[in-house]
């Protein structure tokens, strides 16, 4: 993979704020695979999280999982491939759109469009969403759960966390853990 790709184009200067390690999993791609953990709210959080986790292919089991993340660059668009327990994927294409810190990305999961940005914050990689399509329709952010989702790097080890709640509600479901990378 070359060296200067949709990631580093998009971040240009800003792309050495972030993590050594980070930089180079976005430069050269590959896989990262490890133990994560799953947590559903309690309630209609847990019933809401479920519905939503089933819809992207995440396990409806809370626990320990098995996950594998493969990463590459495909023409303009950066692939996330994540497999929990060897059975269940979860596939986003990532958009760039302008560039860093006012451009955007557009992942693609199924049939919803979220409009991200990026802040960098300690090295770290901070997803922040700035809108949302199902279908191709807009949809008010105040309806639509809140999500956090960020990643580092922490002892070698490539550490994430995704989560997604409601206000009112509380926490829907998340999922994090530690991965060790494997280069393409």
């Amino acid at each position: 993979m070359e060296n200067n790709n949709a990631v580093v184009t998009w971040f240009g200067e800003a792309f050495h704020l972030l993590h050594p390690e980070l930089q180079r999993l976005h430069r050269q791609g590959g896989s990262m695979s490890g133990k994560i953990k799953l947590n559903f709210g309690g309630g209609l959080a847990g019933y809401i999280g479920k519905r939503i986790a089933k819809k992207l292919g995440v396990p409806l089991r809370a626990g320990e999982h098995d996950l594998r993340v493969d990463i590459h660059q495909h023409g303009n668009n950066m692939h996330w491939s994540r497999c929990f327990d060897g059975q269940h994927t979860l596939l986003s294409v990532f958009e760039p759109f302008g560039a860093y810190p006012d451009g955007y990305w557009q992942e693609t999961t199924g049939p919803v469009n979220l409009k991200l940005t990026v802040d960098i914050l300690e090295s770290a990689w901070h997803w922040r969403v700035l809108g949302i399509r199902v279908l191709g329709l807009p949809m008010p952010m105040f309806l639509l759960p809140h999500s956090q989702a960020y990643k580092k790097v922490v002892d070698g080890l490539y550490q994430f966390h995704v989560g997604f709640s409601m206000p009112g509600i509380g926490q829907l479901f998340s999922y994090e853990g530690s991965l060790i990378y494997e280069a393409a």
